[in-house]
């Protein structure tokens, strides 16, 4: 292994070629608003020793800041103190399940890249202050009166394996860890469990554990569960073999732990949830990096049924991606395009339809997503939470800022937005996974 000499001198060589590339990429003034919607523009591809590369230091939030809101609505903070909350669940008593959780840290470095990402990203994850509490754990958040302040905060589940998405079904509580879903039980108002649990299905997570997020989702009738499960590369760098069963959706039976490839060719699913109108399963997906920096959009979508969606061997459709090899044109062919783009690398990692009466009736039935931020390009793009409107069940129009000021005016990240849900009282939550908070939105009073 290198000398942290070595290595401290080949990371400040790397950044200087980086900066330089960084200077060269005159493609960057493409206004990010021409690849929003279902026909996003997309340029002709580039390929780069080193990718550009640009992240937001994160500085946390003084105690007076909070993130910007339409007018007529307000927000504040329902948890602070939290360690890398990444996603939220409401249950059925109202409780709000945050679960905090650390990546496993098994990415092998293989290129220049690769060790310039991890600097980069050192500096992205510090600031907040969640790296000095316990982590990979479930906390219980519990507002008896509504008023969005929790009397209650528990250690809801602990000793998790960099655990994501959960579902309840009837008793059952589902954990989607990265290498497995586990099953515990549960009992309506319990603040803890102390059962152990029983593991339903394995998932694809180490030796490389390259998108090691696993989003979860029940069934409508609950017979089911869905899971995405991210590729294990940017694009097949680690080896075919090491891809199988990734990329994808999973569905899983739940009183068996059978399992199937519900949809695949999705680099990075995450977000997993129900359409209100249609039924449709929809998710949003995270899109290649390294072909410049405005490509490739990550997107969100209706996810179909033994339906392929492009990765490795293309994107947005049937658009080839040079770089893989071998090419697969008969994949190709079937491949479909997704249903909305988000724009280049905003690195969307939360959805959530809404349906609730805590906001403005112009949010009725729309799709609410957070934008975790670039780092594949010079000029950032997401960091907000962004909301797509709907009309019979579909995108429909432009998609707003709705929540943003996790960026400040120098480009340092405040707080970087993840999963989302709506509590309860109909108000719309946020984890923020660097800011170590859980944010509360719901219309202002009067």
């Amino acid at each position: 292994m290198p000398s942290k000499g070595i290595l401290h001198a080949t990371t400040a060589i790397l950044l200087s070629v980086t900066a330089l590339s960084l200077i060269g990429c005159s493609d960057d003034a493409a206004d990010p608003s021409t690849q929003i919607g279902p026909n996003p523009a997309l340029p002709e591809p580039q390929q780069y020793l080193i990718p550009p590369m640009n992240l937001a230091k994160v500085i946390g939030w003084s105690n007076d800041e909070t993130p910007t809101v339409p007018q007529g609505l307000q927000i504040h903070a329902m948890a602070s103190d939290l360690s890398h909350p990444r996603s939220l669940y409401t249950l059925p008593n109202g409780d709000v399940l945050v679960v905090e959780s650390q990546g496993p840290g098994s990415e092998p470095i293989k290129r220049p890249k690769d060790l310039i990402m991890g600097f980069l990203q050192s500096l992205a994850s510090s600031g907040g202050g969640g790296e000095k509490r316990p982590t990979n754990q479930i906390t219980l958040l519990r507002d008896a009166d509504g008023d969005g302040v929790p009397e209650t905060r528990t250690v809801f589940l602990d000793h998790l394996n960099s655990p994501f998405g959960v579902a309840l079904v009837g008793n059952d509580f589902y954990v989607a860890n990265t290498d497995a879903i586990v099953r515990y039980p549960y009992t309506s108002g319990a603040t803890k469990i102390t059962e152990s649990g029983t593991v339903l299905t394995p998932l694809p997570g180490g030796p490389i554990d390259h998108h090691w997020t696993k989003s979860l989702v029940a069934s409508r009738d609950g017979t089911l569960l869905y899971v995405g499960v991210g590729s294990n590369s940017n694009i097949t760098e680690n080896g075919i073999e090491a891809e199988k069963d990734r990329a994808a959706i999973w569905e899983v039976d739940r009183a068996t732990g059978r399992s199937r490839i519900f949809a695949s060719g999705l680099r990075n699913p995450n977000g997993l949830t129900w359409e209100p109108k249609t039924g449709a399963l929809w998710a949003v997906v995270n899109e290649r990096d390294e072909l410049g920096p405005n490509l490739v959009p990550d997107y969100m979508t209706s996810v179909k049924d033994g339906a392929f969606y492009g990765w490795p061997y293309s994107y947005y459709g049937q658009h080839v991606d040079p770089r893989v090899m071998p090419q697969r044109p008969d994949l190709v062919a079937k491949a479909i395009p997704p249903d909305y783009a988000l724009s280049s690398h905003v690195a969307p990692l939360g959805l959530a339809f809404y349906t609730g009466s805590a906001l403005p009736q112009v949010y009725q039935g729309g799709a609410f997503v957070g934008e975790h931020g670039s780092w594949d390009r010079p000029a950032l793009n997401g960091y907000k939470v962004v909301f797509v409107p709907f009309k019979g069940g579909r995108p429909d129009g432009m998609a707003q800022d709705f929540v943003t000021g996790f960026l400040n005016g120098k480009d340092e990240a405040r707080g970087r937005p993840v999963g989302l849900a709506v509590d309860k009282s109909g108000a719309l939550l946020i984890a923020d996974d660097v800011g170590n908070k859980v944010w509360r939105v719901t219309a202002a009073t009067k």
